[in-house]
Parts: C-alpha cells; structure tokens; sequence
C-alpha cells in the first residue's frame, strides 16, 4: 500500500527543475528583443459551402445582411426575391478571423489563419473561407485572407441523440492569409537594443550581461552589455558588426537562469509543482484520515398469503467511520531530492500533499512563495 501511495505521489508532485547547478539555457530563450514583436490582425467573413450546418439566417441577421453585400458586389440582385431567395440557405457562416502578424515580415508571405463562428452554425467542416481583410488596431488592412477551413472537430445530431468531438465551430486555414502591407519599422531602425527577461529576476539579468561581455571583450575589446534592473539588459553594438549578426551571437550563449522559490498547487487537479530551491525548516508532520461510509440497503416487506397487506419498502442505513492515525514525521528539506523523501516517508494523497503544505507554510516552515490555483 505504502508503495502504492509513494508512485501516486511521484505521479502526482511534479518536479520542476528550475534552476540546477548544471542547468543551462540560452540567452535567446530566455529573452526577448525590446520592439519586436507579433501584431495581432482581425477581420470579418463569411464561410461556404457548408452542408446545411451554417447560420440560420432568420436568426442571425448580420450573416444575411452581409451574404446581400457580398451578392451585391458580384451584380447579383436578390433583394427581390422574397421567402423563394436567400433566407433559408444553411450553407454560409458568418466568422471573425485572427491572426498574428509576425515582426519584419515582407508582403507577398503568407501566415496562417484562425477562423471562429459569431452565429448559430453547428459546423465549418467542409467550408471555404471567402475573401477577407484583415486589419490592425490602426485600422490598416495588413492580409488578405482566404482558402479552404480545416477543422478538427465534428458534430452530428439526431431527433433523440447528438454526437460532438471538439470544437467543430472553429478551424484554421493553412497558409492562408497573403500579406499586403509591411508593419512599420525596421531592425536597423531601432535606436538601442534592449533584451527583456521573459521571467524578471536581477540575478538572471547579471548573468546574462556578464556572458555577453566575456564574448565579446574578447573578441572587440569592450563591454557592449549593461543590466538596467531586474528585467532589462542594454546594448551597445560594435561598430564592425551588424544588427542581426549581433543579436543572433548574443541568443546562442548559454547562461543560469535564476528564479525565486515557489510551489504552486492546483486543488482541482491535484497538482503540486515544487521549484528547486524550495527548502522546509524542520518541523513535526502527522496527519491522519476520517472516512465515514454510508450504505443504503432498501428491503422489500412482503405481507403473508389473504393477509390483505401491502407490500412496502423499507429503508436500511449502515454507517461505518474510520479514521486512520498517522504516525509523526520530521521533515526537513534543504534541496528538492530531500524534501519529497521526505514527503514521500509519511504516504500521502495528493490532496495531502496540498494541506500537509498549507500548513507548513502557515506555521512558517516552508521557505518559498506558495502559490494555489
């Protein structure tokens, strides 16, 4: 049983190898280049060619408005045409369309494309987005957009019954979206090259400088980083080398990213994420387990032959508690590998794990940010 509980919990502890003494990332994964960045585009289209699985346009109205529009357009005229017309095709959806617009890139590449369903369709599976601009907060369309949708979901229903697999109101459209207009702003127009800390810490940002002036001392002769705080590291690039040279030297050194001691919990899921440097001061655990159990056994009371009784039912509760004492444990954890032995010792759930630490932190023991989701 012991043994049992012990795979739970190792199942159940995910350990978070922060920061070791052997750990080491490189600079680009750890950073960013102040300025750039994705911009984000969105528009609004419609979707064809669906089997009957589209927006009722008695009810959506905007899809219907924007299905006139765009026959409009083309020189077709069903304004006309009363109830024979437009109004009770299912085969057309209308879709707001996303995508993020990657920095530097020139017109004439394409991205790809999210498209989500605004009205009642039920599926895009099998629909074609039809023509469509997308535009940034600046209101400047970016992309044109179009192609078939792919979706990964389904939905099915009956009369009586109704079978649904992920998300069949969303999908995606490969390589769909053809860029139209570059963002403004270059690499080389930016004033001073600014690395950003994904995870803020100012012993990470002093690391990182450091590793870039032990490159590049050698190889110009000065110091072309400076740590501002705990997010920011600044650079001076060489004369003699170029913008995307530099940066591009600079991601592919290797550092000890630091970060602060934290556990993290998620009661719904039972998990418990432990960084490295958490530690636990010694201190005395036990805890022990109530289980009260209800059974209902109804019997059936069935009255003698001519008796003119009747039969009834009547009910039959059994309640059995038990409560399981747990031995008292000393804990005491100075490196990760130590403290889930230690918890590991006194054979807890995962539910126990996160009260076991609740506590702990509560009585001042454990020496990390507790964080509970």
């Amino acid at each position: 049983m012991m043994n049992k509980a012990r795979r739970i919990i190792f199942f159940a502890i995910l350990i978070v190898n922060c920061v070791s003494a052997s750990a080491a990332v490189r600079i680009k994964d750890i950073t960013n280049l102040q300025g750039v960045r994705e911009n984000q585009l969105v528009g609004y289209g419609l979707v064809v060619g669906l089997q009957g699985t589209g927006d009722t346009l008695a009810n959506v109205i905007f899809t219907g408005q924007s299905l006139q529009s765009m026959l409009d357009r083309m020189g077709v005229n069903t304004r006309n045409s009363g109830t024979n017309g437009i109004v009770r095709t299912r085969n057309i959806a209308a879709v707001l369309v996303t995508a993020d617009l990657p920095p530097f890139i020139q017109p004439g590449s394409r991205i790809d494309v999210t498209v989500s369903s605004l009205g009642d369709a039920t599926s895009l599976l099998g629909g074609t987005l039809v023509l469509t601009a997308l535009s940034g907060v600046d209101g400047q369309t970016y992309a044109i957009a179009q192609g078939q949708v792919a979706v990964a979901g389904f939905a099915v229903s009956g009369q009586a019954e109704s079978v649904t697999q992920n998300v069949a109101t969303a999908g995606r459209v490969p390589n769909g979206a053809l860029i139209e207009r570059e963002v403004p702003g270059q690499l080389r127009d930016i004033a001073q090259l600014v690395l950003t800390l994904k995870n803020p810490d100012f012993a990470t940002a002093v690391r990182v400088a450091d590793a870039i002036n032990d490159r590049f001392k050698r190889r110009y002769g000065m110091n072309v980083a400076r740590e501002e705080d705990q997010r920011s590291i600044v650079l001076t690039r060489p004369a003699r080398v170029g913008t995307a040279r530099f940066v591009a030297e600079i991601g592919e050194l290797v550092v000890e990213a630091d970060t602060p001691a934290r556990v993290v919990m998620d009661s719904r899921s039972g998990t418990v994420v432990i960084g490295q440097d958490v530690s636990i001061s010694t201190v005395a655990v036990t805890q022990g387990n109530l289980t009260v159990q209800i059974s209902e056994t109804p019997q059936v009371s069935q009255p003698n032959a001519f008796s003119k009784g009747k039969t009834v039912v009547t009910p039959s509760t059994q309640i059995d508690a038990d409560q399981q004492g747990g031995a008292i444990s000393i804990i005491k954890g100075t490196n990760l590998s130590t403290l889930v032995n230690g918890l590991n010792k006194i054979g807890l759930t995962p539910s126990g794990i996160i009260a076991i630490l609740q506590a702990i932190k509560t009585a001042g023991a454990l020496q990390a940010d507790l964080i509970v989701q």
